[in-house]
């Protein structure tokens, strides 16, 4: 906006009208970047330009136009009179005059500049910049009025600090990379906008670029901050010290009140710091440094017991106020030396946090200060009870169990803190960071630590009795929920009531018991308790994951929607990451895949503090790569061995791809060895309905290690375990493996009914991956039983259609692999097509896989090719290329 009104302003000198440009700006704002900016313009440089600088003590240098170093000649005492400066004007034919900082000129010369501007010479344009911050006169550039012609044009141009998106488009210029938006609002509120501070703190920040802390004062900031203030007498910098103190803006009698002077001398005092602009007003009645750092710089330099009267003071007075910020109250009380008083205020700020759902908030109090050594024993109880409360219902991390292992260390707790403490630390290593074994192990001990307490023990027995928790089996889970059932009976409590509902709702879903929809449709989704809210949105969220497993996804999509509205009223932030992962996961299982990779992604890095759905939305990436052949996705997933103590779901999941993938690479001792594992895990468990992921893929890694006996006891057991159970996924899995056991007794015709059957069991879920999967067996087991069936062609089609149509490439290209090898199929007129010394659509893609640095089993693996046929591919690449290497061929690629 300024720059265009220059260039209008030059364009109209240009065309022989005069004009005056008064350009104000504090100190760091760019006055000389903007004087830059116009010398650069084009009209600019068409007119004769002389640009002069008031330094310190009044002495005017004149500078080159184009650069900031002193041009050659006298270099002052060039305004002593209008004459001369009229003369000099003349005798360059000058068109442009820029003087610079006339804040710091002496009478003489600014007499001669308003002499200049009552009387310019025809054509010439004068562009005046000064902080008005600095003028002997407010408001009065020359430090009196000027008698402007009728016809001279005078604008003001006032330099604004720059917003925060003007901020981080300067640090990515200066740091030549992405600016996140956190750290441009860090930069924005530390700087005040201030250019020159902003480009300080750049100059800094290139050398520690992961700063997230408030850095320390430029020297130019610090420098300017402490002059000013230097400048006043010693009673009127308290009144500045009090500003730095309290670090926001403030009144003029509550800036006297801390700096310890009577109203009238605070009054003084406080006209004397806006004079020398040591202090600014920032609004009606409020007063305070423009840039916070500037405040930083001021309080440092504060004698250390004058400052802790300060502090003193400043907590007095915050703690009159309503509401009172104790958390700022707290932090006055640390800086006076008061380390009770700052602990009871840091508790009150922390009580009140997590009382109105601010649980991050509340954690980030109490964290630090629990970490601490010497903290008495009643102040850790309470501070300990408030952050065991926010860890469970807001978002924390592994920092947080960590400070809560501490305080549960603490023999001197009386045994109930401690066991509320423990319980929190247990709910917080089982739904938020994914340690199961040791979350079992902190909940059985705080069921017996809260023997008195049954409303407490009652949620510590519901967590253990989780269906999911690996290392026991169902039945001990039943067992720990009638002890929960039995301890929330004495309570009475809606609250943990719910609780226990919330722990006895995945357990009979996972076992197919209609009873389930029952308790649903009878709890009640209103209260004004936000806890009662809290636990019923974990119990709908139970329900819904219950229902995902089962395969009734409208169903989990709708209490998904209901757990949401319900978290949204009880404040609990993490349940909305459980919802977005259990809509992922519908996804997933839907055949949504258009763009999922990168919600998934989204969330992953929007639950960072929460490995259990980072893990998990880790497993949804995973799979999806698998069907793709996107290896690298694929490995991200996948990395290292199976966790032990991993949630028995997920660990299906895993395995289940884990196996897939091995069997494709043709490595069967392996991929048997996991369906064992995988195996013994369910058994161990007794939930069948958690099979329906890993099982077919278990049972079909049995039959090709050769033991077909053990293959079809394997699906004996699932079935005796589903009985007849509602849970329509795990019997579509279950026909599934009957098609693979009907395959390898050498029956294609039984085998092929099978496989059609549980497609349309998938259809009908739906869960059209695994539906286009099977029309790939249905077909190859139709034409196994009979060469020449054209059923079987056409099931091959519709697999490797459905699979294109998910976008699951890898899959596709095996069934198209498959159906090339059918006589019946369909061919092309024989003779290949003559592709010369040109590469062929498929020697490109073998050749692109090598530069990549794929082996020849792993092209051959992703392609669905031999290991041989690769290596011909390679070679008749290598032979037209004119290389003799693979390292020839990365080059070539990347060329």
């Amino acid at each position: 906006m300024n720059e265009r009104r220059l260039r209008q302003l030059v364009a109209s000198v240009s065309a022989g009208r005069r004009g005056l440009v008064l350009v104000e700006g504090e100190a760091g704002m760019g006055r000389t970047t903007f004087v830059r900016r116009l010398l650069s313009l084009p009209e600019s440089r068409r007119s004769a330009v002389l640009v002069l600088r008031v330094s310190a003590g009044g002495t005017v240098i004149e500078r080159e136009p184009d650069r900031s170093a002193p041009a050659p000649g006298p270099g002052h005492c060039i305004m002593a009179t209008a004459e001369e400066l009229g003369e000099l004007l003349a005798a360059r034919r000058t068109g442009l005059l820029v003087v610079e900082d006339v804040h710091r000129a002496d009478a003489p010369q600014r007499r001669a500049l308003q002499r200049l501007l009552e009387h310019p010479p025809a054509g010439l344009c004068t562009v005046l910049t000064h902080r008005p911050e600095e003028l002997p006169e407010p408001g009065l550039a020359l430090g009196s009025a000027v008698d402007y012609p009728a016809d001279l044009t005078v604008v003001r141009i006032r330099l604004e600090p720059l917003d925060e998106s003007e901020v981080r488009r300067l640090a990515e210029q200066t740091l030549g990379q992405d600016c996140p938006p956190q750290l441009a609002t860090r930069l924005h509120h530390w700087s005040g906008g201030v250019p020159q501070v902003v480009a300080d703190l750049l100059a800094d920040l290139a050398q520690k670029p992961d700063a997230a802390t408030a850095p320390a004062p430029p020297v130019r900031l610090a420098e300017l901050a402490l002059g000013r203030t230097a400048a006043l007498s010693t009673a009127q910098r308290r009144i500045v010290w009090a500003a730095a103190v309290l670090e926001e803006p403030t009144c003029a009698v509550e800036l006297a009140e801390v700096a310890g002077l009577p109203s009238a001398l605070g009054r003084a005092a406080l006209l004397a710091a806006l004079r020398t602009a040591a202090l600014h007003q920032l609004g009606p009645d409020r007063y305070g440094f423009r840039v916070p750092l500037a405040a930083a710089a001021v309080r440092c330099a504060v004698p250390g017991l004058v400052r802790q009267e300060l502090h003193f003071r400043a907590a007095e007075l915050l703690a009159r106020r309503q509401p009172v910020p104790w958390a700022r109250v707290a932090g006055h009380h640390q800086a006076a030396g008061q380390a009770a008083s700052r602990l009871d205020s840091l508790a009150r700020a922390a009580e009140e946090a997590a009382d109105t759902g601010a649980h991050h908030v509340a954690i980030d109090l109490v964290e630090e200060v629990l970490a601490e050594p010497g903290v008495p024993g009643a102040a850790r109880a309470r501070l300990g009870a408030v952050l065991a409360r926010s860890a469970v219902a807001g978002l924390s991390s592994e920092q947080t169990a960590a400070v809560l292992r501490q305080v549960v260390a603490d023999g001197a707790l009386p045994r109930a803190v401690r066991g509320e403490i423990r319980l929190s630390l247990g709910l917080l290593l089982l739904n938020h960071l994914d340690r199961s074994a040791e979350a079992s192990g902190e909940l059985a001990l705080a069921v017996d630590e809260l023997s008195e307490h049954p409303a407490l023990a009652a949620r510590a027995l519901a967590a253990l009795a989780s269906p999911h928790l690996p290392g026991r089996s169902a039945e001990e889970d039943r067992a720990w929920l009638d002890r929960a059932e039995a301890a929330v009976v004495r309570t009475g409590d809606p609250a943990a009531r719910t609780a226990v509902l919330a722990s006895r709702i995945p357990l009979l879903m996972c076992t197919g018991d209609p009873d389930v929809w029952r308790l649903l449709a009878d709890l009640p989704r209103t209260s004004d308790d936000p806890q009662y809210l809290y636990q019923c949105a974990r119990a709908l969220c139970n329900a819904a994951d219950g229902a995902f497993w089962q395969g009734r996804y409208d169903s989990s999509a709708a209490l998904l929607a209901e757990a949401l509205d319900l978290a949204a009223q009880s404040g609990a932030p993490h349940v909305d990451k459980v919802v977005r992962l259990g809509s992922v996961a519908l996804d997933w299982a839907t055949g949504r895949w258009s763009g999922l990779p990168e919600r998934v992604r989204a969330l992953v890095a929007d639950a960072d503090e929460m490995p259990c759905i980072v893990n998990e939305a880790q497993l949804i990436l995973g799979v999806i790569a698998l069907a793709k052949g996107d290896w690298e996705q694929f490995s991200t997933s996948f990395t290292g061995p199976e966790p032990s103590d991993r949630e028995i779901p997920q660990r299906a999941v895993s395995a289940g791809a884990r196996i897939r993938l091995a069997l494709a690479r043709d490595e069967v001792a392996d991929a048997s060895e996991q369906a064992a594992e995988i195996w013994a895990a369910l058994r161990a468990k007794g939930v069948w309905a958690w099979a329906a992921q890993a099982a077919p893929w278990a049972v079909e890694a049995t039959i090709r290690a050769d033991r077909p006996l053990l293959a079809r006891e394997m699906v004996a057991e699932l079935a005796a375990g589903l009985g007849g159970r509602d849970l329509p996924f795990a019997h579509a899995a279950l026909e599934w493996c009957r098609g693979l056991l009907a395959e390898s007794d050498g029956d294609p015709g039984t085998a092929a009914t099978h496989y059609r059957q549980a497609r349309a069991a998938y259809r009908a879920l739906p869960r059209p991956h695994e539906a286009a999967l099977l029309a790939e067996y249905a077909g190859r087991a139709a034409l196994a039983a009979d060469p020449a069936s054209p059923a079987g062609v056409t099931e091959l089609r519709h697999s490797a259609n459905e699979l294109d149509g998910l976008g699951a490439s890898w899959d596709a290209a095996r069934v198209r692999a498959l159906l090339r090898r059918q006589p019946t199929a369909g061919r092309r007129s024989p003779g290949r097509p003559s592709y010369g010394e040109q590469l062929s659509p498929r020697e490109e893609e073998v050749a692109a896989l090598a530069a990549a640095g794929l082996t020849n089993r792993e092209i051959a693996t992703r392609l669905h090719l031999s290991p041989r046929t690769v290596e011909h591919h390679i070679a008749r690449a290598m032979r037209k290329l004119r290389i003799v290497s693979r390292l020839d061929l990365a080059r070539t690629a990347q060329d």
